[in-house]
């Protein structure tokens, strides 16, 4: 099995905490986290309810909408991102969840926190 270089490693470590914050502030703006599960979900600011204005609720509905996938596809991201992070503090980062075979170091390098090698990359 290779070995990534330290250095490299660490400079992965370092991109992938970066975007996570970075995912964790776009969630943040996008929707709310629901304490019991720490899950994810979309949100329109400021929705009132019953006697608020039709056009003002049917723009915070028209957000919600929005927001709900966007928050769906920021978490799976947040997610991959943070079992990548896991796997490294495992010392199983880099392993295609495939076929067990080394994700070349120039995927990781594209996107640390692929899950698999390219060939592997739909299943």
């Amino acid at each position: 099995m290779r070995k990534i270089p330290q250095a490299e490693l660490e400079e992965l470590r370092r991109a992938l905490e970066v975007e996570k914050e970075d995912l964790e502030e776009e969630l943040a703006s996008h929707g709310r986290i629901q304490n019991e599960t720490g899950d994810w979900q979309g949100a329109s600011i400021g929705f009132e309810g019953e006697g608020s204005d039709p056009n003002d609720v049917a723009d915070q509905i028209e957000e919600l909408a929005t927001n709900v996938p966007l928050v769906e596809e920021l978490e799976e991201r947040h997610r991959d991102v943070s079992d990548a992070l896991e796997k490294m503090d495992e010392g199983t980062y880099g392993i295609c969840e495939v076929s067990n075979e080394p994700i070349p170091l120039e995927r990781l390098k594209a996107n640390p926190a692929a899950r698999t090698t390219i060939e592997h990359a739909d299943a």
